[in-house]
């Protein structure tokens, strides 16, 4: 499956893909299961945009993950999963009884109906059932939506709904570290303001007593009793829906990323494979939750694609002690490790011990992933978990191009400490001036675009394809807008900024400014408010929150616990602000702007260099501002 495995043999691939990227890609997807062959390899153009890749082939992505293995590894682990606590029992799931439960779960699916095209909202711990049912709806041509299971009632409402989800999957509870999470109890509560979902599917976790609706609650366990194991693969054309992922935006309202079946299974599990140079044999363990793309990509398709042996973890780095994932790093020799910088620099605040007392001689490879990763946090992780000996892949996506897009591939690519790295194959990028001229210079800093697709690009906007439109493809004509700023040295190594929008990169968690605000004015007391991010020395970027109230304030703490409830029940505690700062005024324009530069300044602490204020219509407010910093 074109295997990379010389950096002459990368430079080989990467000159191809950009001369030739019809043949290049034809010929990676060929290595596939294909139900009908495809008559054209690429069409696309940026300005509607449309973007198509393998036009008229079709195929199963599951029969891929799954039944073409079963000749070969079907004894194979596929899915180790790890519970939340060190004592519990876990699970080796082999191929063959992957497929088994994909099959099965996917003839509850279509017992109650559920078929071809019809969306799927999964609202799950990490718990195997959850990468079952990703896989369940994927076999019978389903769209999956996966909500993590840490977002509010709200937020699952609002992205059930934008999805018009037919059903939901969930399960009756969940243990993260020392929480306890009602998950069915939170469906219930979203469901009271959705009017398309016809059934619930519940999987038991907890055992918890739960609220049952007859006619629409369906326990698993017991539908499960009623199928079979067989269920032959839905015939889904290359561009046909896989799944949608909403990911924050500068707007209010979640996006409903879109990503199909041919371009970003090809993608997936090229990208799984070179840039963690996975060998027949090795243990993959990457702890992002499947409620984000890094889940999606990395844990469940990209892995099994591969026939690779992936570990799912249900917990936290911290639970029940900072070496959780040096314990089980160790327990399963896992061979290549993928987290993310926040918990890199979490785990550097508990000091050197919890990391030193583990073995860790089986690590090969270390990954990061969400945000870009200082130089502390980089020598930390390459000196104490990788012994100074294992490659560390600081790989750049975003669930909008559904893989990695920049990073170094194993030990074999020039490894530079925060740098993302060079482009994989079929990937261009190119930096641009706030104008839309290309810098073309070798070292340079500007907007980070592409200006040609890659197989896994997304394709629209659920319902809303303008939005799309105006999000990635409107800034640049003819190119697609990343949204960050980036720098590339002389050698072509991009390093990653940051958000250039109004978007906070909290924990690697994309939130949107105007949803958060939207969260805070909900409370009765705010008459405003404008949220910027600032560094976090653990989480990359935290929240500050500018709030101005309405009348006398006789408690400012009760606001603001008013305040992170609004925002807990709307968002859930993953936006919950670092600092709430109650003012009196905003700095805006005379026509009314916000200007958060200002604010972002002022929240860095970075007052002595604020710019022009001249055009603001009260520039007093930035004294106050100031004197009230948190």
């Amino acid at each position: 499956m074109y295997r990379i495995r010389s950096f002459e043999e990368y430079q080989a691939q990467y000159r191809r893909s950009v001369a030739e990227p019809e043949a290049f890609w034809g010929d990676v997807a060929a290595s596939y299961l294909w139900k009908k062959p495809w008559h054209q390899v690429l069409e696309w153009n940026f300005r509607e945009p449309d973007v198509r890749w393998f036009t008229g082939g079709s195929l199963n992505i599951t029969e891929n993950c799954l039944d073409r293995h079963l000749e070969t590894r079907g004894d194979q682990t596929a899915l180790i999963w790890e519970p939340n606590e060190p004592g519990d029992q876990p699970e080796f799931i082999s191929y063959r009884e992957l497929h088994r439960r994909v099959c099965r779960y996917a003839n509850v699916l279509k017992q109650q109906g559920v078929g071809k095209g019809d969306r799927v909202c999964i609202y799950m711990p990490m718990i195997p059932d959850l990468a079952v049912a990703v896989l369940a709806c994927a076999r019978i041509g389903a769209i999956h939506s996966v909500v993590f299971a840490g977002f509010s009632a709200q937020s699952l409402a609002d992205r059930i709904n934008d999805a018009g989800a037919k059903a939901v999957l969930c399960s009756d509870g969940l243990c993260r570290g020392n929480k306890e999470i009602p998950v069915k109890a939170v469906v219930d509560e979203a469901l009271e303001h959705c009017s398309t979902v016809q059934y619930v599917i519940m999987s038991r976790r907890t055992y918890w007593p739960v609220a049952m609706k007859a006619g629409r609650d369906i326990l698993l366990d017991e539908a499960l009793n009623t199928v079979g194991d067989d269920c032959p693969a839905e015939a889904m054309d290359s561009e046909d829906l896989l799944f949608i992922l909403y990911t924050s935006g500068s707007t209010g309202k979640p996006k409903g990323v879109v990503h199909t079946c041919g371009g970003y299974m090809v993608y997936a599990g090229y990208t799984f494979q070179n840039v963690f140079q996975y060998e027949d044999g090795d243990v993959f363990f990457c702890t992002a939750d499947i409620g984000w793309i890094t889940g999606h990509s990395y844990i469940v398709y990209g892995p099994l694609l591969n026939g690779a042996t992936s570990v799912m973890f249900e917990g936290i780095p911290t639970h029940p002690d900072p070496g959780r994932f040096w314990q089980i790093i160790d327990k399963y020799r896992v061979n290549q490790f993928y987290t993310a910088p926040t918990a890199i620099r979490s785990l550097m605040t508990f000091g050197d011990e919890h990391v030193l007392s583990y073995n860790l001689h089986s690590l090969k490879l270390l990954g990061t992933v969400g945000e870009p990763i200082n130089e502390e946090a980089w020598h930390w992780y390459h000196t104490h978990v990788g012994k100074g000996r294992c490659p560390v892949v600081d790989t750049w996506w975003q669930t909008e191009t559904g893989g990695i897009l920049l990073s170094g591939l194993g030990g074999l690519s020039p490894m530079k400490p925060a740098h993302a790295g060079l482009p994989l194959p079929g990937v261009q990028p190119v930096l641009l001036s706030p104008e839309g001229t290309e810098l073309t210079e070798p070292e340079a800093e500007g907007l980070l675009c592409m200006k040609a697709p890659w197989p896994s690009i997304i394709r629209s906007t659920y319902g809303d394809h303008e939005r799309c439109r105006q999000t990635y493809f409107s800034a640049f004509p003819g190119y697609y807008f990343t949204g960050d700023g980036a720098k590339r040295d002389a050698d072509g190594m991009y390093r990653i900024i940051g958000r250039v929008d109004d978007v906070i990169n909290v924990s690697g968690h994309r939130l949107g400014t105007a949803e958060i605000e939207n969260a805070i004015n909900q409370h009765p007391s705010v008459a405003e408010s404008a949220v910027v991010g600032f560094p976090h020395p653990i989480k990359g970027q935290g929240i500050y929150a500018y709030v101005i109230t309405r009348g006398i304030i006789e408690n400012e703490e009760d606001i603001k616990s008013g305040i992170i409830e609004c925002i807990n029940s709307a968002i859930g505690k993953i936006a919950r602000p670092d600092k709430i700062q109650l003012v009196s005024g905003l700095p805006k324009t005379r026509s009314g702007k916000i200007m958060r530069r200002i604010l972002r300044k002022i929240a860095e602490g970075e007052t002595d260099n604020l710019g022009d204020t001249s055009t603001l219509l009260d520039p007093a407010v930035v004294d106050a501002l100031i004197a009230g910093r948190l």
